[in-house]
């Protein structure tokens, strides 16, 4: 069902790939990104970025960790589409980066090295926190292929939110993700009965809900996801058929 909404747009969010735009509603900043501004992906045919959009707030709520912002399917200005809560960073705060071979911060956990545009050793890390490590659960669990280092807000307080999921829910594995520190470390107690409560949520009404947004063979896939998860006890490192990160990383 799409929610009707009175949005006014108030410019446009760049650099993106498809159509987004900042815009208000109810005196509330929101994020529109409307079917007609998607770019088509020859290796996502089925649905929308939108739909996938949505689909991965629902799989947040069934978390109950609160790992992305409200979304909803409504109709703006350019037609249907996702519409998002804006979200207001910490500007001093960040939970993942580049830093100088050999400078990662204390409690930090490396990634990858490489050489930025001057050919000088760098490498890529993340923060070691809670709250990133729910988004890396998250991640396998939606099949996200695009997981930047800029698709995750670092908010005041601590918290973190995971954005753009438009290239989720694939039924093949494409998990590319710049959050690899934890690869091979066993689920904690939380992560088991979260998983689990996810599983059982999509046997049933989670399950009915993504049918409006997802193919009934991405939702299966889903399950699997789930399952193999649970049946691993830890979480899962590059599986060397797929690029492990997305390009640009930020």
């Amino acid at each position: 069902m799409i929610r009707p909404v009175s949005l006014e747009i108030k410019g446009r969010i760049m650099p993106a790939s498809n159509a987004t735009f900042l815009a208000e509603l109810d005196g509330r900043e929101v994020v529109y990104k409307p079917v007609a501004g998607e770019r088509p992906l020859w290796d996502f045919p089925d649905g929308t970025l939108a739909d996938r959009e949505v689909s991965a707030y629902l799989v947040s709520e069934a978390t109950g960790w609160d790992l992305v912002p409200r979304t909803w399917w409504g109709d703006g200005p350019h037609g249907p589409g996702m519409v998002q809560e804006w979200q207001e960073v910490d500007p001093e705060d960040e939970a993942v980066t580049l830093v100088r071979t050999g400078d990662a911060p204390a409690g930090w956990l490396e990634v990858v090295e490489g050489l930025d545009e001057r050919d000088h050793p760098v490498v890529l890390v993340h923060e070691d926190s809670l709250a990133l490590r729910r988004i890396a659960v998250y991640d396998v669990l939606v099949n996200n292929a695009d997981r930047k280092g800029g698709h995750v807000l670092a908010m005041p307080g601590g918290h973190r939110y995971g954005v753009d999921h438009g290239v989720a829910f694939h039924h093949e594995a494409k998990l590319r993700t710049v959050l690899w520190g934890w690869a091979g470390s066993p689920l904690t107690t939380e992560e088991v009965e979260v998983v689990s409560a996810v599983l059982s949520a999509v046997r049933g009404e989670l399950g009915e809900r993504l049918t409006t947004h997802l193919a009934e063979h991405e939702i299966r896939a889903l399950e699997r996801r789930t399952e193999r998860l649970l049946a691993a006890g830890e979480l899962p490192g590059p599986s060397g058929g797929w690029p492990p990160i997305p390009w640009p990383p930020f």
